[in-house]
């Protein structure tokens, strides 16, 4: 009996200058796509991905629609050298990557998607930009030494866990000053390595309230479908399809933590031992290992990754 499969998408800090480049060249449909995003992006995406710079590009209004577009082109990608669409036994993302997730699984359409994802970028590029935050990713710590760790150094101050990429790394967000608490006690409650990472504000915490308000009416106006292959939101952790709670949780996930490490187990548990990362970079297949080795990914992001994932046996 063959194993299970899944498709992954990766999600904002993804993102490269040269990215899709070669996609956009030889597929006239995939450029029209990245012409389509411009319009609703207000800039010249194409441009971006192929030469930067990389300060422009790493902007999360930026960012996110074109690492959408580049997950799309490479499942078009694929299918035009396969001569039918990629397909997969469960589908899931990370954080922006839900996007490209459900419309691999048929549950939204890519031009809405597209849409959204534009003003999701929007609106959490504003809310980063009207506040102070930030977020430190915590190595060596358990989630509940983590969770610990956060009541501490919180405060009276915004201070959330807001992704658990794996059994031992935790990343928090929160505003400056508790963010310096935590930074201050984690190496003596066993923390082997604390980074503040570079981004541009405090996501998947309370302090993306703003911005998950405003993106809440369009996200009410999103045409949502059963999906036709298992989708795994972050927030859950299992599959998921009813499209009223699928909804709900695009909304909680603005604010809320991504839980990757219960995904990524439910899919080891599930019997999946292959997957496809399709859109830039390495970031999902890294996390995944960090959870577990039986999983293998496989990053798909050009046309001769396209080209190698087609040729093999179906």
């Amino acid at each position: 009996m063959s194993s299970r499969t899944a498709a992954l998408f990766p999600g904002q800090g993804a993102q490269y200058v040269g990215m899709a480049a070669d996609l956009i060249e030889r597929m006239p449909e995939v450029a029209r796509l990245f012409a389509r995003g411009s319009e609703l992006a207000g800039r010249d995406l194409a441009a971006l991905v192929r030469n930067g710079p990389e300060d422009v590009l790493s902007r999360t209004d930026v960012s996110q629609p074109a690492i959408f577009l580049h997950s799309m082109a490479v499942l078009m990608a694929i299918e035009a050298r396969r001569g039918e669409p990629l397909a997969a036994d469960f589908a899931c993302g990370l954080s922006l990557g839900e996007y490209s997730a459900l419309v691999f699984a048929g549950a939204i359409d890519m031009e809405e998607a597209l849409e959204v994802v534009a003003v999701r970028g929007r609106c959490m590029q504003e809310a980063a930009e009207a506040g102070t935050g930030g977020m430190v990713s915590l190595m060596g710590l358990e989630l509940p030494q983590v969770e610990a760790l956060v009541a501490e150094a919180r405060g009276g101050d915004v201070l959330a866990v807001s992704n658990w990429n794996s059994p031992l790394q935790v990343v928090v967000s929160g505003q400056e000053a508790a963010l310096a608490r935590i930074e201050a006690l984690a190496p003596a409650r066993g923390a082997r390595r604390v980074m503040r990472l570079n981004v541009a504000g405090a996501f998947h915490s309370p302090l993306m309230a703003p911005a998950a308000e405003r993106l809440r009416p369009r996200l009410e106006r999103l045409t949502i479908r059963s999906p036709r292959v298992p989708f795994i939101p972050n927030r859950a952790g299992r599959p998921v399809g009813d499209p009223a709670e699928i909804r709900r949780l695009l909304i909680e996930q603005v604010t809320g933590a991504v839980l990757w490490t219960p995904t990524v187990q439910y899919l080891s548990d599930a019997g999946v031992a292959q997957a496809i990362e399709a859109g830039p970079g390495r970031v999902v297949a890294g996390l995944v290992k960090g959870v577990t080795r039986a999983l293998a990914v496989t990053p798909a992001a050009t046309w001769a990754d396209a080209e190698a994932f087609a040729a093999r046996p179906r």
